[in-house]
């Protein structure tokens, strides 16, 4: 995606604290930029009711009952600015030439629909859906429409709202006007089928899997088995881009570096939209093992398609099998952990990335055990200075990547640090932080700087909006009550 990043002259109070030396005595101002004006907190940042472009009554309530609960004023108001922010300002619900629920949803200051920002910007929601026939319907609109783009092209990663061409319709790959971009990501495809899985377990409603789910799983089917590459061929993808960023084209005449075929699937690019540098991005095939296993289970129960379910089920297998033998390092100090890429030739390349899937984010989609020993020697891995994303400042620290670039920390970075945390004081240092360093906009944004916060990225961010208000929740209905409303 294109960012575009905003500067607020600033100078940061008190010189602040990285967040792993600070006391548990928490006080979100300790590096609040002094040139940034303090928010008036009983003000809310949401659009007027008539200007939201949906209103689930399911959700409204949730925000008053968290409301009620949190004393903290600045939480209560990014909460209430955060958690709808999706619905208030990013989803287009309507019925289709088929008749069909037809959600489209952008991913926020951009106007398109990436199908791992929209599967993940609805997801918190869908816990609320089966008491709201309205929220339910949109959400339904979301998967139908999430499987129509795999078909119309798997190896896409985002899409228009129709055949209207855009910015990259001169990349050299197959493109066709309904795509906004064409990066061939495993995590697009694995997205839908995670929302459309729990959508059916909360909810009960099979009516999604219906033939286009078919059509859908057999062109993912076809596209992992294809980008294995055992033969060590690439398939029908190449992908090449005019540009002066590395990462935003592949090299080799667009396939990427080589790789041995191992087993593992091939991610040409990340879910940060950058390209890989090993191909077998390790975080994003344990994502497909658990989604192959959930689209076995649905193709199974609903579908009664026990051929195509025992395809998902040898494959995720297989993946499985490949990266106990490939993807675990035997690290000098951290003892074994997850390699970020690997390329089947014993090379490992050992970093995270702040973007969802990423290894320290594994548990939180259900990838791995939070208890994995191998997990937890990567989680203390990645947050640290051996991982060259990991960037701390007086502002405050996380991971970032070379997306954005250097010293640019990702508030969702912090957030999945939170998700996966089983140390209350870790929680509680993890949501101060991120309360200090919206640079008093009320909202999460893309990045910002770890030694100045009110330079940051993406002011309209819906995923990440909606993400600090799945984690919020998450810890209200935890019993966290009063850890959060201990941070002053």
């Amino acid at each position: 995606m294109n960012k575009t990043s905003i500067f607020l002259t600033a100078a940061l109070l008190c010189g602040g604290l990285s967040v792993s030396a600070a006391n548990h005595n928490i006080c979100i101002s300790d590096a609040t930029s002094v040139g940034v004006p303090r928010a008036d907190y009983t003000v809310t940042k949401r659009p007027n009711a008539s200007e939201r472009l949906f209103t689930s009554q399911a959700v409204e309530k949730q925000i008053k009952r968290i409301k009620k609960l949190l004393k903290n004023q600045k939480l209560v108001w990014m909460f209430e600015n955060c958690f709808p922010n999706t619905l208030d300002t990013t989803v287009h619900y309507r019925k289709g030439k088929d008749g069909k629920h037809d959600t489209f949803v952008y991913t926020g200051d951009i106007h398109a629909m990436w199908l791992r920002d929209s599967g993940a910007q609805v997801w918190p929601y869908v816990q609320f859906a089966k008491d709201d026939k309205a929220l339910r319907d949109l959400i339904a609109g979301v998967i139908n429409r999430q499987f129509k783009c795999i078909n119309l092209d798997p190896y896409a990663n985002a899409f228009n709202d129709g055949p209207t061409g855009g910015e990259w319709m001169t990349d050299n790959t197959d493109m066709i006007p309904d795509v906004h971009e064409r990066k061939y990501e495993i995590d697009s495809l694995c997205y839908p089928i995670r929302l459309a899985y729990e959508y059916w377990k909360r909810t009960g409603d099979a009516s999604v899997f219906d033939e286009e789910w078919l059509a859908a799983i057999g062109n993912i089917l076809e596209t992992f088995t294809a980008q294995q590459r055992k033969d060590g061929k690439a398939g029908p993808y190449k992908f090449q881009r005019k540009t002066e960023r590395a990462l935003d084209t592949m090299n080799n005449n667009g396939l990427g570096a080589p790789v041995s075929g191992c087993g593992l699937i091939v991610s040409c690019f990340r879910p940060s939209d950058d390209a890989t540098t090993l191909q077998y991005l390790v975080p994003s095939n344990f994502f497909a093992v658990s989604s192959l296993r959930k689209a076995a289970e649905i193709l199974n129960a609903v579908n009664h398609k026990a051929d195509i379910a025992s395809q998902c089920t040898a494959l995720a297998d297989e993946v499985d099998g490949a990266l106990k033998k490939y993807a675990v390092y035997n690290h000098p100090e951290f003892g074994q952990i997850y390699a970020f890429e690997v390329d089947g030739f014993g090379n490992h390349l050992l970093m995270d990335d702040a973007n969802v899937p990423s290894l320290l984010a594994l548990p939180y989609l259900g990838d791995v055990d939070v208890n994995d020993e191998i997990y937890q020697n990567t989680r203390r891995f990645v947050w640290s200075k051996n991982n060259p994303y990991f960037f701390s400042g007086p502002a405050g620290e996380g991971i970032g990547g070379p997306h954005v670039g250097y010293d640019m920390a990702w508030p969702m970075s912090i957030m999945m640090k939170a998700f996966t945390s089983q140390d209350d004081n870790e929680i509680k240092e993890c949501i101060a932080m991120l309360l200090r360093t919206d640079a008093e906009t009320g909202f999460m944004h893309e990045t910002f700087n770890v030694n100045d916060s009110s330079d940051f990225t993406r002011p309209w961010f819906a995923w990440s909006n909606t993400l600090f208000g799945e984690l919020i929740l998450k810890l209200v209905d935890e019993g966290k009550v009063d850890l959060l409303n201990s941070i002053s």
